[in-house]
This record gives structure tokens, sequence and C-alpha cells, in this order.
């Protein structure tokens, strides 16, 4: 008992993540059985239960995200939602393979260290002003975007954009560079989605 006491107290978050686990089953099979959302569409109100307890388990990770996203695979068949084959047909849609191309090209950047390559050539470039470094990934990612998906380009410059914080991080300290880093990450974001606009391939 003393020892679950010290563990509890020891790994707060972790208890935590427990016990949403615990409750978020019978919170679902209530929401199934005693809710009535639209009265003869009961597929509705399935469809909010699965929901809330993907949303559950994914913000507090009490089982591996992938387990999670694919849920709906098993529920929504069971629950009389959708068959599993329309459902299992979304999991194949081109914008998943569109992602994972985007990963795989991000990965094969990372593994073979050409994204410290280009962020040591970039910051020989422009050297390591803030507002410098700020225009060169936006305009280089506002570009980038007018031709590939926006997620594909933020895939793209995320790890280029990671290795030049690290550098900046030994220069300069992680706390001196924290409130920079994550502005360079919302820049990429935004920038990713203004250049997005400018073609039709792009978006």
């Amino acid at each position: 008992m003393a020892t679950g006491r010290k563990y509890i107290s020891n790994n707060p978050g972790e208890f935590i993540r427990y016990v949403i686990f615990i409750i978020s089953i019978p919170l679902t099979i209530y929401i199934i059985f005693g809710v009535d959302l639209e009265p003869g569409k009961p597929e509705v109100t399935a469809t909010l239960a699965v929901a809330i307890l993907m949303a559950l388990w994914w913000i507090t990770e009490v089982v591996p995200l992938a387990i999670t996203s694919l849920l709906p695979i098993v529920l929504f068949p069971m629950l009389g939602v959708m068959n599993g084959k329309e459902v299992s047909a979304t999991y194949f849609n081109h914008v998943i393979f569109l992602f994972i191309g985007g990963f795989l090209v991000a990965l094969a950047i990372q593994k073979w260290g050409l994204h410290k390559r280009i962020a040591l050539s970039i910051l020989k470039f422009i050297g390591s002003s803030p507002a410098r470094i700020l225009l060169a990934f936006m305009s280089a990612t506002a570009f980038l975007s007018m031709w590939i998906s926006n997620t594909a380009t933020a895939m793209l410059m995320v790890p280029i954009l990671l290795s030049i914080i690290t550098k900046l991080e030994d220069i300069n300290g992680k706390k001196a560079v924290q409130h920079f880093a994550t502005g360079l990450l919302l820049s990429i974001a935004y920038s990713a989605s203004i250049g997005g606009v400018a073609t039709l391939v792009g978006t």
C-alpha cells in the first residue's frame, strides 16, 4: 500500500492518465445508451461518444496514438455508424498518402544529416540575426508552399529549422532562444498557409 502511494506521489501525471482511462470507458457507454441527441438516429449519439473517447485518449495518451486512431474501424461498425468498408476507405484517402510521403522525405533528410548541412549553409549566408533568419525561413516556406502542399512543405522545413534552433542554443543558451524558437515554428505554419493560397497546386 505504501509503495502504491509513493508511486502516485512521484508520478501524479501517470496516475491522472489512468484515472481518465478508467472513467472514459463507462462515460462512453453511458452516452451511447443514456443520451439521445437526435431521436431515431442513434448513430449521431454513438459518433459523439466515440469522438469524446478518442479525444480523451488522444490528449492523455493512455494508449499509443496509433491505437486511438484505429478505434473508428472497430467501434463504428459495432455501433451502426458506418460499415467497415466505408470506414476503412477513409484511412486510404489520397491525403493520408500525401502525409506519409512528406514524413518519409523528412525522415530521409534527417537520416543523412541533410538538414544540418542546409541549416549551417543558411546561417553562414544570412548570419545569426533573428529578423533575417525569420524572414529567410518564411520566404522559403511560402515559396515552396506555392508548388507543393502546405503539409509537405512544413514537414520539409521543420527538420532544417530545428537544426538551426539547436545551433543557436549551443551559441546563446537554451533559455535565450526559447521564445525565438517558438516564433520560428509558428512562422513555418503561417507562411505555409500564406504561400498555399497563391496557386491552385499549392492548396
